[in-house]
């Protein structure tokens, strides 16, 4: 039998209406939904005894002494959330331009990784591993001669991603985008024993002007060359693929893109490409945009916010770190 051509059936016996019209109906079409599992949680440390700083750029986020950050992974377990990501404030007098205390493991970060896990075994945690928040020059890197060195910083960045999987941590996060880093912390790993601790690269990072208010939240003041050396172009993203793609060979278990909603495309074209697991940031740029349209009433707060989050799924990400997480965890319960 001979199929009919699409074209053959137009309005008015196709009414593509009819399957909107009722909210049932929109429910049982909907082609991508949002749960509590896709929701990682970004949250601030700082030292001291019951802090809570708050961020002036990022309305609603906080810098949280261990205490309150223990409190605040108690939220994550009690809505469901799977996974926190742990960011640290370090006081200035700890830093200098080798970020000796990112490889202390007695610093902040381990110290807040252990203090979760004690209490919440099972609730995930993902750690970064950079210099930028440890450096007094602020860059992700040793700045020797005045450039970024690649491969002394991955000496570095192997010893910090070690003591963070001592202390507990489920997931090492690299998202410095240093050549080969991912390589290189997958064999210090392997070497310790940590052969079932996870990587999830920041394998397309980009040197976007999204990230001022994160940079405020952890206290990090960039000094000397731009991060646009190691970071990729907004310009790009067959580079973008190149860079999953070593990441991928070199051991990592999954990839992000951040930041989030200016590069969906690079998400879709990352998911499509390698269909891997895909995560995707909702920087702090994005959060504040959203909130202050949100403080001048010129938008719908519940709606943006789960349109912003709707539109990573649609990409292909399967999950996403987003400072809306505890909210949006509470409307989806």
């Amino acid at each position: 039998m001979k199929k009919k051509s699409l074209s053959n059936f137009s309005f008015p016996s196709t009414r593509l209406r009819r399957n909107r019209m009722k909210e049932f109906s929109r429910k049982l079409i909907s082609e991508n939904i949002l749960t509590t599992n896709d929701l990682i949680w970004p949250l601030f440390v700082t030292e001291g005894n019951k802090i809570k700083d708050k961020i002036s750029s990022m309305p609603g986020i906080y810098r949280n002494s261990i205490d309150e950050l223990i409190k605040e992974a108690e939220q994550a377990v009690k809505l469901k959330i799977p996974a926190i990501a742990i960011f640290p404030y370090i006081d200035s007098s700890l830093k200098d331009s080798k970020g000796s205390n990112a490889i202390d493991n007695n610093n902040l970060v381990c110290r807040s990784i252990t203090a979760v896990k004690n209490e919440f075994p099972d609730l995930g945690i993902i750690t970064d591993v950079a210099l930028d928040p440890f450096t007094d020059h602020g860059h992700d890197g040793l700045v020797i001669n005045d450039e970024v060195n690649n491969d002394e910083t991955l000496k570095v960045l192997g010893q910090q991603a070690l003591i963070q999987a001592q202390a507990g941590c489920d997931i090492i996060a690299p998202s410095d985008m240093m050549d080969g880093r991912v390589g290189h912390i997958r064999s210090i790993l392997d070497e310790a024993g940590f052969i079932n601790t996870q990587i999830l690269s920041y394998a397309a990072k980009y040197a976007s002007g999204f990230y001022g208010p994160f940079r405020d939240a952890i206290g990090s003041k960039l000094a000397g060359a731009t991060k646009s050396t190691y970071q990729l172009d907004p310009a790009n993203s067959d580079e973008a693929i190149r860079e999953v793609e070593l990441d991928i060979l070199e051991g990592a278990d999954m990839v992000m893109i951040k930041p989030g909603m200016p590069y969906l495309d690079i998400v879709h074209k990352v998911k499509n490409t390698f269909n891997i697991p895909t995560f995707v940031y909702q920087v702090s740029g994005e959060y504040a945009m959203i909130m202050a349209a949100i403080k001048k009433n010129w938008l719908d707060s519940d709606k943006v916010i789960m349109e912003s989050l709707l539109s990573f799924k649609r990409a292909g990400a399967n999950g996403i770190l987003t400072y809306f997480a505890k909210d949006i965890a509470k409307k989806l319960k």
